[in-house]
């Protein structure tokens, strides 16, 4: 791995102000976090408040995670040309402004695009942590430092919806579905406070920008999920079609060009090395196809209590609950507990677990009245909650092990990259699906639609628990593969 330069005291010298500066980091990365799951539930109302289509709603997350998702590697590379330091507070400066302008847009379209700005800012943030926590801290503290995300990040995940629901029931001060943006504000003046006791650091060789490589991934990425928007699957124009076909093409190129830039000696925006291990183009698969059903389904969750069934903003947040509480809890005990003993055992266990999750919810929906809450869904939830708790950190784990250390911070940031993608893939085609099968058609037709939604998420869990089978490595150390 390249050593870095550090351009304060180090870590080993025992900085005294590395824990609010820990507090800062993990106070960013639960924004961007919370941010992704809060509008989600917040979405039908702010529909109906400013109008427009009905897959706005889907645009409405689909606009903050595709930048990010395709904009992470680089924002990465650019820390460590800039400084993680300068670019982490640019990144939070620009994510509290743009978190303002959406909080006070006063059309769909101008929300949508301030949703862009935050998502190119969450891709400048989050992949500044690891590398400042490395400069601050050093043996034993670093690991703790580290250890602290994972805990965090369950906090965000369960805080998400629920206080999207609060805060838009709330209607602080008229503010309606505008609060779920403006928490955003204060959280960032906070962080903002605590980043001047930050350690700057930046990579001493300063590797290259691929411009070409990342608009390349964008065109691609973005010609690929354009069409599916809003769109009734089962019946796409020759237009989508060929938008589709024209964005796997770019794909394509860009691999082709990621090759050439490698052995140019340039920095490639994906390290070409990594796709030569079988488990890692595997786990790329298993990450898409994972991250498309967790965030697709908590959108066609939302929709159908909130479209189908009329339900309050307040209630469809707390209907997650249960999910989110169930990932939370099964996530720290199988980080903390279970991962080395099982190993990719766990990782099979959660995807199991979420199956079967999943298929209850489907047999609740199969049994509720078209017009009334079905209250056994949240134990549906819950199950699935804990199946996602257990895959999680499994999968982390087993898709960085067998890599070289000069090989981590690459596969990290595609991972990460990669689940943004699925996040925007699922809600895409989940969102998808459950609009063009619910139509205008009633109560009735949601309870179908949710169902065919939840069926397709099925599929992707198969293809998950599929793709997964090669990142078993039978060479895994003692209490790893065991």
């Amino acid at each position: 791995m390249t050593a870095e330069r550090v351009l304060a005291p180090p870590a080993t010298a025992a900085y005294r102000w590395r824990w609010p500066a820990l507090t800062a980091l993990l106070l960013g990365e639960a924004m961007n976090l919370l941010d992704a799951t809060i509008v989600q539930v917040a979405a039908p109302a702010i529909h109906a408040d400013l109008g427009g289509s009905v897959s706005d709603i889907q645009w409405f997350t689909t606009a903050y995670t595709l930048p990010f998702a395709v904009l992470l590697i680089t924002g990465g590379r650019l820390g460590d040309i800039a400084g993680r330091k300068r670019l982490f507070v640019i990144g939070v400066t620009g994510f509290m402004l743009a978190s303002a302008a959406c909080a006070v847009a006063p059309s769909v379209g101008l929300l949508i695009a301030f949703r862009v700005v935050q998502g190119v800012a969450a891709a400048v943030i989050i992949p500044q942590t690891i590398g400042l926590i490395k400069t601050m801290f050093a043996g034993p503290e670093m690991s703790k430092a580290l250890g602290s995300i994972g805990p965090v990040m369950g906090l965000a995940a369960v805080c998400g919806p629920v206080l999207g629901g609060v805060l838009t029931h709330a209607d602080l001060f008229g503010s309606s579905w505008r609060a779920v943006f403006l928490v955003n504000v204060p959280v960032s003046l906070v962080v903002l406070g605590l980043a001047p006791r930050l350690l700057e650091n930046r990579a001493p060789k300063r590797p290259t920008l691929d411009l070409t490589g990342t608009l390349l991934a964008m065109a691609g990425i973005g010609l690929v999920v354009y069409p599916l928007i809003g769109a009734d699957l089962g019946a796409l124009s020759g237009w989508s079609w060929a938008a589709i076909t024209g964005g796997l093409l770019l794909m394509v190129v860009f691999a082709v060009h990621q090759r050439g830039v490698a052995a140019a000696g340039r920095s490639p925006l994906v390290e070409p090395s990594l796709f030569a291990r079988r488990g890692f183009a595997a786990a790329l698969v298993t990450s898409t196809s994972f991250f498309a059903v967790t965030n697709g389904l908590m959108m066609v969750i939302v929709l159908q209590l909130q479209l189908g069934l009329g339900t309050g903003v307040l209630k469809a947040g707390l209907t997650l609950a249960p999910w989110s509480v169930g990932l939370a809890v099964a996530s720290w005990v199988a980080g903390a507990h279970l991962v080395r003993r099982y190993g990719h055992r766990l990782m099979s266990l959660g995807l199991a677990v979420l199956l079967v999750g999943a298929l209850a919810a489907i047999a609740v929906y199969h049994a509720a009245d078209p017009g009334s809450y079905p209250t056994a869904l949240l134990f549906a939830l819950g199950i699935v909650g804990i199946g996602v708790g257990l895959f999680s950190p499994a999968f982390f784990t087993i898709a960085l092990k067998p890599l070289q250390p000069q090989e981590i911070g690459s596969a990290a940031g595609l991972l990460n990259a990669v689940q943004q993608l699925g996040a925007t893939l699922g809600v895409a085609i989940l969102g998808s699906v459950y609009l063009g099968s619910a139509g205008d058609g009633g109560a009735a037709s949601a309870l179908h639609a949710v169902q065919v939604a939840f069926w397709v998420a099925v599929a992707l869990v198969l293809v998950a628990f599929a793709a997964s089978r090669p990142m078993a490595d039978k060479g895994a150390p003692e209490g790893l593969a065991h």
